[in-house]
């Protein structure tokens, strides 16, 4: 697991390192999630184009799911979130969720 300050930040850790899923919030400092998504499916290295992601926000609202959504976000969390539920949404993500525990 990597954890970024700024969407900047998390793309060039995302360059340097293909994770099997990204968790991004929407609201953060100079380069916003949606910015973050965005350029990662407009990547040239097709791994980091596919990038299984998930926004964690408090922008709950339907509107605000729509936009992730349709920025290029799989999933839309809305804090606060339960971790369990957390876990599951990474695990679903990832594919492997027939993962024995």
């Amino acid at each position: 697991m990597t954890a970024s300050q700024s969407g900047a930040e998390a793309l060039l850790s995302l360059e340097e390192t293909c994770p099997d899923v990204l968790v991004a919030d929407l609201g953060m400092p100079s380069m916003d999630g949606f910015e973050l998504v965005t350029t990662v499916r407009r990547s040239g290295n097709q791994q980091l184009r596919n990038l299984p992601a998930a926004a964690l926000t408090a922008y709950a609202r339907s509107e605000d799911r729509m936009r992730a959504l349709r920025s290029g976000f799989y999933m839309h969390l809305a804090k606060p979130i339960d971790p369990v539920a957390l876990i599951t949404a990474v695990i679903s993500l990832s594919g492997k969720a027939d993962v024995p525990r």
